[in-house]
C-alpha cells in the first residue's frame, strides 16, 4: 500500500490546514497505538516537540488518541528529536512520537515515530497506519483508558547521553562556542551540554516564543552565527534547526561548512583510530562529489542513498556502516544514536577541535568541493517532472554532463519543491544546466 500522507520524514504540512490538524493528530494515535500494541503488558508512548506554537495542539490531540485505545503517555516538553529517540529505547517504550517539522517555518508542524528500538518506522509500518486511520479503530472501555502525565528529568538525561559520546577525558576549556538552537526543541539542553564540558558559550536562538522556530536563525538561516562569531571573537559556531537533528557549523572566519565536510572529518578521524565500520560512509545523491573523491583517496567508500535521513540509516543499517548523513547537516553517528543529532555531531567536531590544536577554518578545510548548484522551483499542483519539455531539458543536460559532473532532479519530499542540482569541474557549465532546467519546470507550473 502506498503511503498518502507520510513522507520523508513522517506527516508534515501547514497546521489548522490540509492534513496537520488535531483530528488528524488524534487518529494518528489511535492507529499507532492499535498498530504496537502486542503482547498483554501496559502499553506507553513517549511524546516530545519543538518550541511552535501548535504543538500544546498537536500534543494534546495525540495524547488522546494514544489514551483512547489504552496507550499510557509520558510527555517531555521541547526536546531535539534524537532525545525522543534515546528516551523511547531507555523508557522501554512501545514506541515514540516527535511533534516537529524540524527546519520548516512556524506554521507548519509534523508528525514523526519512532518504533521501540529507536528507529524511524519502516515505510511498510507507516503505511499499515495509514490503513487504519481510515478504518473504524476500537476505543477501550473506559477502565482501560490510558494514563497521562509529564517527567522532569528528560532535559538532563538528554545532556548526560550526548556528554558520553565523547570521551571522558576531553574538555572544551578555553573553547568559545557560539551556539545557535534556531529558537528550537534544543535551546536548553546544547549549550548546556557544551558549557558543561567546560567552554565558554554565546547563545543565540534560545529565546523561542512559540513562533520565531527558524526565523532569522538555526541551521537554514545562518547569517546571524556567522556575524556573531566574528564580533565575539569565537573559535568556532554551531547551528542546529528547529529539532536538532542536524548540524552546520561555522569557522572562526565565519565561513559556513556543510555535512559534506563535517562527514569527512569525522569518517577521517574515525578511520585514523579503528573505529570507522563498513569501510566508508554513506551520504545521499546530494552530496558533493569533492567528498566521494576524498573518501576514495583514503581507500573509503561512499555509498549514496535517497535524500532522507531514513533513507540514509537503512543504507547503514544494511551495509553495517556507522557514519552516515546528509550535505543538509544530519549526522547519523550510530555508535550514539538511532537518528540525526545535531549535538551529538556538533560534540565530535568539537572535540577534534580540542585534539588537533588547529583552527575551525583549517580543521573543517577537508576537501575541495567541486562546483555544485542547487535551485528550488516551487509549484501549486500536478506532475512538472513529468512535462515532455523538462524532461527534454534534463536529458539534454545529462548529455552534456556526461562524464564531466552530476545532475540529480527530483521532488521534495516535505515541501511542494522541484530541487534541481548539478555539479561538475566546469562551474559555467553547472549553472547554465542548472538555469535552464528551472526555466522549463517554471514554464510547465
Amino acid at each position: 500500500m502506498a503511503r498518502k500522507l507520510f513522507g520523508t520524514d513522517g506527516i508534515r504540512g501547514r497546521t489548522n490546514a490540509g492534513v496537520m490538524t488535531a483530528a488528524t493528530a488524534m487518529k494518528v494515535g489511535q492507529a499507532a497505538g492499535r498498530h504496537f500494541v502486542r503482547g498483554g503488558h501496559r502499553h506507553r508512548v513517549v511524546i516530545g516537540k519543538d518550541t511552535r506554537l501548535s504543538g500544546y495542539m498537536m500534543e494534546s490531540a495525540l495524547v488522546a488518541g494514544f489514551t483512547s485505545v489504552g496507550i499510557d503517555v509520558i510527555m517531555t516538553g521541547p526536546l531535539p528529536t534524537p532525545a525522543i529517540a534515546l528516551l523511547t529505547r531507555e523508557m522501554r517504550a512501545d514506541l515514540g512520537v516527535m511533534i516537529s517539522a524540524s527546519h520548516n517555518p512556524f506554521a507548519d508542524n509534523g508528525i514523526k515515530l519512532f518504533g521501540p528500538d529507536g528507529f524511524k518506522l519502516s515505510d511498510a509500518a507507516e503505511a499499515e497506519i495509514e490503513r487504519l486511520m481510515e478504518s473504524d479503530i476500537p476505543l477501550v472501555p473506559a477502565e482501560k483508558i490510558g494514563r497521562a502525565r509529564r517527567i522532569d528529568d528528560a532535559r538532563g538525561r538528554y545532556i548526560h547521553a550526548v556528554k558520553d559520546s565523547v570521551s571522558s577525558e576531553i574538555r572544551f576549556d578555553g573553547l568559545k562556542v557560539v551556539v545557535d538552537c534556531a529558537n528550537g526543541a534544543a535551546y536548553q539542553v546544547a549549550p548546556s551540554a557544551i558549557w558543561e564540558l567546560g567552554a565558554e558559550v554565546v547563545a543565540l536562538g534560545v529565546t523561542p516564543n512559540g513562533i520565531n522556530i527558524n526565523d532569522g536563525v538555526g541551521s537554514t538561516a545562518i547569517a546571524a552565527l556567522q556575524a556573531k562569531v566574528v564580533e565575539e571573537g569565537a573559535d568556532i559556531g554551531i547551528a542546529l534547526d528547529g529539532d536538532a537533528d542536524r548540524l552546520i557549523v561555522v569557522d572562526e572566519k565565519g565561513r559556513a561548512v556543510d555535512g559534506d565536510q563535517i562527514m569527512a572529518l569525522i569518517a577521517g578521524r574515525m578511520q585514523d583510530r579503528g573505529s570507522l565500520k563498513g569501510g566508508g560512509i554513506v551520504a545521499t545523491v546530494m552530496s558533493n562529489l569533492g567528498l566521494e573523491r576524498y573518501l576514495a583517496g583514503r581507500g573509503l567508500d561512499l555509498v549514496r542513498a535517497k535524500v532522507g535521513d531514513r533513507y540514509v540509516l537503512e543504507a547503514m543499517k544494511a551495509g553495517g556502516y556507522n557514519v552516515g548523513g546528509e550535505q543538509s547537516g544530519h549526522m547519523i553517528l550510530l555508535d550514539h544514536a538511532t537518528t540525526g543529532d545535531g549535538t551529538v555531531a556538533a560534540l565530535r567536531v568539537l572535540a577534534s577541535l580540542v585534539r588537533s590544536g588547529k583552527p575551525a577554518s583549517e580543521l573543517l578545510h577537508v576537501f575541495d568541493p567541486v562546483p555544485q548548484l542547487l535551485k528550488n522551483v516551487r509549484y501549486e499542483s500536478g506532475q512538472p517532472l513529468e512535462n515532455a519539455q523538462v524532461k527534454a531539458a534534463i536529458a539534454e543536460a545529462e548529455s552534456q554532463l556526461a562524464g564531466k559532473g552530476r545532475l540529480v532532479i527530483r521532488a521534495s519530499g516535505t515541501e511542494p519543491l522541484i530541487r534541481v542540482m548539478a555539479e561538475g569541474d566546469d562551474k559555467t557549465q553547472v549553472e547554465q544546466v542548472v538555469d535552464t532546467i528551472c526555466e522549463a519546470v517554471r514554464a510547465a507550473v
